[in-house]
């Protein structure tokens, strides 16, 4: 099944509350450490709501 590989790249600081707790709920906890998760609906919906904060890959 495919997967997403995130990195956060650019700093939370001034998002507001629910794009940090997005962040936190996809397993990124810090600056440039990557995280992989499995890609699905739900998912697909949080990736968008932060995608401008991280570098996102689909891997198969």
């Amino acid at each position: 099944m495919a997967k997403y590989r995130i990195t956060q790249i650019i700093s939370s600081n001034g998002e507001t509350k629910r794009q940090k707790d997005t962040l936190r709920c996809l397993g990124v906890r810090r600056m440039h450490k990557t995280v992989e998760i499995e890609k699905s609906s739900v998912t697909d919906g949080q990736v968008a709501k932060v995608a401008h904060l991280c570098k996102v890959e689909v891997i198969d």
